[in-house]
């Protein structure tokens, strides 16, 4: 199994910048694609940005805005969001997609979630 464990939402103004942090651990033989979902209130679910590989996927929306990185070594994803805005509040959530064992379909794995909250 894969355990997900974020880090770094709160509060923010308007234009600021916040980076979330996320780390996987447990027994698995690869994460193959790491990434960041989000929900808002009364909304549904969206994929904000994933890395797989050597390629990234941002929604349009944040185009431009945030980035993503990911150190394998330490198995964690960062999401540098920078130039915020009110609707980017969301709590934000870590996905990875992994095997468990060599040759086995891949999973998907989410953690609890971070808030972000972007007012002034």
């Amino acid at each position: 199994q894969v355990q997900l464990v974020e880090s770094g939402g709160g509060l923010v103004q308007p234009g600021g910048s916040l980076r979330l942090s996320c780390a996987a651990s447990g027994s698995f033989f690869r994460i193959n694609a790491m990434g960041w979902y989000r929900q808002a209130p009364g909304k549904q679910r969206e994929l904000v940005a994933i890395t797989r590989s050597s390629t990234t996927n941002f929604a349009d929306s944040v185009k431009g805005r945030f980035t993503i990185s990911r150190d394998n070594a330490k198995n964690t994803v960062y999401l540098q969001m920078n130039s915020l805005k009110p609707e980017d509040t969301a709590v934000y959530y870590c996905n990875a997609r992994a095997l468990i064992r060599e040759g086995e379909y891949e999973n998907e794995y989410r953690g609890q979630g971070t808030q972000v909250t972007v007012s002034s």
